[in-house]
Order: C-alpha cells, then sequence, then structure tokens
C-alpha cells in the first residue's frame, strides 16, 4: 500500500552517444528527465524550425533508431519523426557537459533500473544512483498491476495525486466506494444487469466504450455488492416477491436502515483517520501525526465524541464523562497544532477557536452525512415499490391490460435502473472524496511523468508493440498516406513522396526525374533550407 518506489538517477553517457542513448530511454519509457525545456521556452533546433514550416496535421511523435536525414522528412512531410527529433534536441538541451561525458538527472521507477542499466551499456552508458534531494519530494507512480487495482486506480486519480510520502488507498478506497454504492443500489435483479454490463465491458463491447475495457472489475464489483444488498432487502427489480428479506424490508424499518448506514460511516471514518496518522507520521514525522485534525488529535476527538454520544444514549454517566474528557484532550491536541501555523499573538488565538469549532462541526456533519446511504437506499426500493404496484395493477385488469403492465414494468425499471445508478454513483463518490479522503490528504503529490517515444524501424514504421499504444492503429489503412508513398516510391524509384508531387511526376515523367535524376530532389532540397534559413 505504497506508491512504487522511485530511484533518483544521472544518465552518464559519451557525448557522441548522446542521442543512441536518447533514443533508448525515450522507448523504454520509464524516465522523468529533470530540466527539459518547456515548449515556448526550448531553443528552436534544426528540427523544431522544420516542424514548424510542415502544414501537416499534428501526429504521435516517433523516433529514428539513426540520427535521420531532417531535409528528406521535411520533404516527405513527416511529422511524426521531426515532432521526436524536435523534443529529442529539448532533451538534449538539459543535459550536462563535463569533459568527454555528457549527463542527465531524472528519476526512474526503482524496478526499472536494472533493465534501463543493461540497455544504455550497448551506447557505453551507465546509470549511477543518487541520493534524493533535500527538500524534493520523488514524483508519484500508482502501481496497477493486476485487473482489480488497475481498475480501481481513477478513482483516487480522480481525487488528486498522492503524495509519494503516503499510503496508497487504492484498493481500501475501491472496496468502500462499491459496498457503499451497494447499500443504496441495493436491488439483485438490477445488479444482475449492472454485472452483464461488466461482463459486456470485459468483451470490448460496445466499441465506442472498448478504451474503457479496463474498468470492468470495478463496474462488477458495485454489481455484486448490489446484488448482495439486494437479497439483504429482499429486492428483485423491486418488491416482487421473488426473494425473501434476509435482513430487513428499507420501506419498513427506514429508522434501522438510518442507524446501519450511520454506524458504516463512522467505522470508515474510524478507518480513514487511521490511515491519515499514517501518512502525517511519514509527512512530519511523530509531531506532526500527534497534532493534526486529521491525525491523533481528530481520531482522539472523534472517539471520544462518539463515547459521550453513546453515553448520553445509554444513559451511562461514566461513559459520559470518559468521552468528555477525551474531547478535551483532543482539543487541546488540535489547538496546540493549529496554533502552530498561525503567527501567534491575538489573530492566532482566534484564528485557532474557529478552526477548532469548524473541526468539532465537520465531524459531526460528516457521520451524518452518511446517512444519505439509506436515504438513496429508501429512495430506491420505493421506486421499485411504485414501479411494481402500477405493474399489478394494471395485470388485474384482464388480458388486454396484461401488454400494458410489461411494459410499464419494463419501462419504469429501465428508468428507475439509470436514475438510480447515476444517483448511487454521484453520492459515493462524494461520501468518498469529501468525508474519507479529506482525512487521509492534506496535501498533494506530483505525478510522474516519463518520457515515452517509440522507435521507428529504417522504413519509418513503428516497432514492437509500441505502436499499438501511440497510434492505437498498428496497421496502415489501404489507400491511405503509407500506401500512397509506396506506390510512389515503386513508380519513381526513389523515397516517396506525399500526396500530389507523385501525382505530377507521373504525369510528366519525361520532363522529371528521366531528364535529370538528381535535379529535382536537390532543387527540393535546395528551396527547403531557403525556407529554414528564411
Amino acid at each position: 500500500m505504497r506508491p512504487a518506489r522511485m530511484q533518483r538517477i544521472a544518465i552518464v553517457v559519451p557525448r557522441a552517444a548522446l542521442r543512441d542513448a536518447l533514443v533508448k530511454v525515450a522507448g523504454t519509457g520509464c524516465v522523468e528527465i529533470d530540466g527539459v525545456p518547456e515548449a515556448g521556452e526550448a531553443s528552436r533546433g534544426p528540427a523544431a524550425r522544420r516542424l514548424q514550416l510542415l502544414r501537416s496535421p499534428a501526429t504521435p511523435p516517433m523516433l529514428s533508431a539513426a540520427a535521420p536525414d531532417l531535409d528528406d522528412l521535411a520533404e516527405r512531410e513527416r511529422a511524426d519523426l521531426l515532432s521526436g527529433e524536435a523534443e529529442l534536441e529539448a532533451h538534449s538541451e538539459a543535459a550536462v557537459e563535463r569533459g568527454p561525458v555528457r549527463a542527465l538527472a531524472g528519476w526512474c521507477p526503482a524496478s526499472e533500473v536494472p533493465r534501463l542499466t543493461e540497455l544504455l551499456k550497448e551506447t557505453g552508458g551507465a546509470v549511477v544512483p543518487l541520493r534524493t534531494p533535500r527538500g524534493v519530494d520523488p514524483p508519484t507512480l500508482l502501481t496497477d498491476e493486476g485487473a482489480v487495482r488497475k481498475s480501481f486506480v481513477p478513482l483516487v486519480r480522480t481525487y488528486g495525486t498522492v503524495p509519494y510520502a503516503d499510503v496508497d488507498p487504492t484498493i481500501p478506497a475501491g472496496i468502500a466506494y462499491v459496498v457503499m454504492f451497494g447499500m443504496m443500489f441495493g436491488d439483485a435483479g438490477h445488479g444482475a444487469l449492472l454485472l452483464v454490463a461488466a461482463l459486456l465491458l470485459r468483451a470490448g463491447r460496445p466499441r465506442a466504450l472498448a478504451h474503457l475495457r479496463y474498468l470492468w472489475p470495478f463496474v462488477a464489483a458495485a454489481a455484486t455488492t448490489s446484488i448482495a444488498a439486494g437479497f439483504a432487502y429482499g429486492e428483485f427489480f423491486g418488491p416482487t416477491g421473488v426473494l425473501p428479506v434476509l435482513w430487513l424490508n428499507p420501506l419498513d424499518e427506514p429508522v434501522r436502515l438510518l442507524t446501519s448506514a450511520v454506524f458504516l460511516g463512522a467505522v470508515l471514518l474510524a478507518l480513514s483517520y487511521a490511515v491519515g496518522i499514517v501518512n502525517r507520521w511519514r509527512e512530519g514525522g511523530p509531531a506532526g501525526a500527534l497534532y493534526a485534525a486529521s491525525g491523533v488529535a481528530g481520531a482522539t476527538l472523534f472517539v471520544s465524541l462518539a463515547l459521550a454520544a453513546g453515553g448520553l444514549a445509554l444513559h451511562l454517566t461514566a461513559l459520559l464523562v470518559a468521552g468528555a474528557a477525551a474531547a478535551a484532550t483532543g482539543l487541546a491536541l488540535a489547538a496546540t497544532g493549529i496554533y502552530a501555523g498561525t503567527g501567534g499573538g491575538a489573530s492566532g488565538v482566534v484564528q485557532t477557536g474557529i478552526q477548532l469549532f469548524d473541526v468539532v462541526i465537520r465531524i459531526g456533519a460528516n457521520v451524518v452525512s452518511f446517512a444519505r446511504l439509506a436515504a438513496f437506499g429508501l429512495t430506491h426500493a420505493a421506486l421499485g415499490g411504485i414501479v411494481w404496484q402500477g405493474t399489478t395493477g394494471l395485470a388485474a385488469g384482464g388480458p388486454a391490460a396484461i401488454v400494458l403492465a410489461v411494459l410499464v414494468f419494463t419501462l419504469g425499471n429501465a428508468l428507475t435502473f439509470a436514475l438510480e445508478a447515476l444517483v448511487a454513483g454521484v453520492q459515493a463518490l462524494r461520501l468518498e472524496f469529501y468525508e474519507l479522503f479529506s482525512r487521509v490528504f492534506e496535501g498533494e503529490g506530483r505525478p510522474f511523468r516519463p518520457w515515452r517515444i517509440p522507435t521507428a524501424d529504417p522504413t519509418g514504421d513503428p516497432t514492437g508493440d509500441q505502436t499499438g499504444d501511440q497510434t492505437g492503429d498498428p496497421t496502415p489503412a489501404p489507400g491511405g498516406p503509407t500506401a500512397e508513398r509506396t506506390a510512389d516510391r515503386t513508380a519513381n524509384g526513389g523515397p516517396a513522396q506525399a500526396p500530389g508531387r507523385g501525382m505530377d511526376r507521373t504525369a510528366d515523367p519525361g520532363t522529371d526525374r528521366t531528364a535529370n535524376p538528381g535535379t529535382d530532389r536537390g532543387t527540393q532540397r535546395t528551396t527547403k533550407r531557403t525556407e529554414v534559413a528564411t
């Protein structure tokens, strides 16, 4: 439950091998290099200038394994390779030169360092581990190995970037979300439909949602908890009587459901405080964990208020007094931490009092907020009950009314499914972010952004399995630009040209390449160089 361990490294290579080393680094896609100038700050290198002159649409960048002829790339309008060379030029500017070697500093996942080291050996380079600079936090990379973890990661990333020192809450957060969703979407029939949707998503259907295929375990987990809650409530497309009530009927026992929802919320808040204490310790040491409102001080206040409320409800004076004493301790710890962060003096005292009041109010409000689990569970059951009552009422009207009853049952459940799935999904996300994550996190980290560009083979096509990742369609469409250039190369015996140029040469072969095979290419390159110089 920690982000991937990052290693501070220096890439050291001979000056002549810098380009080869950078091509390998970009191909691995596992290094974030420091000091790379932004697009507006980078000096315009030869590739960047030629790219600027092209009017071709933007394409994913690629790199040639060997240093290409930039004039030839510009002539063939290879914006992808020119874009890759422009990025390589910007990364080269970040290199520090010392005698015969050049070096770049950056971050790399510790698990990828051995592989990167072996690749750079081919260029005569090396990977040198460095100490993490003081006051600098490494970038955060959440591991997404495994189908379940990968489907839960977007839930955390949507909230923000986990600080590198903090706990990675991906799996607990995903479990909490699907449990809350299931409690609000408690219907075995609707949960079964959601499970079918998850299986279709896993199969890549519909095609428009194929890019979301990795989310299918998340949807399946939400469907499973909905089915379980449906069995507990006795709900199967409403109160149809198909399933017996194993726990409670939401419409018959709303107070019991409400109490259960608040109790579940209190348990989740207690767990979030526990994770918050660990995070504050990792971020600021024992003092940070002790005095933070999301650390020991806040957790003590939360538990003490729960004890006091229990003593008041059960008429137990000893429990009430113990809760009040613990609350005073928690308030004192929290006040110390808050006051230390103010400017001191009278204004600091006033600010401390206001923030303490806010901490107490927020604890009560956050606990009560979990009542929405019961409220929307009741809403789901009520809508299902209305649809079922309408269906049975129409069905009693005779054979002709049965058709209308089936229509009402189908459309009513479709509307209930769509509306309640949206509401339950949004409300579970709200509870996750505002009630739980607000205690787990106090700051935000910096995401790990490695430099990744695929390497093209000598023909200019991407190599390996990088093609699909970058272009999404490794096979050129028949009759597309690649086919046109191939036909042009075959007809003229030379490098393929952009569409239009080849057609001109085909129309008048005797006056173009046949009369003077070198004149056309030389003239075009001279013109292109003149444009670049201008």
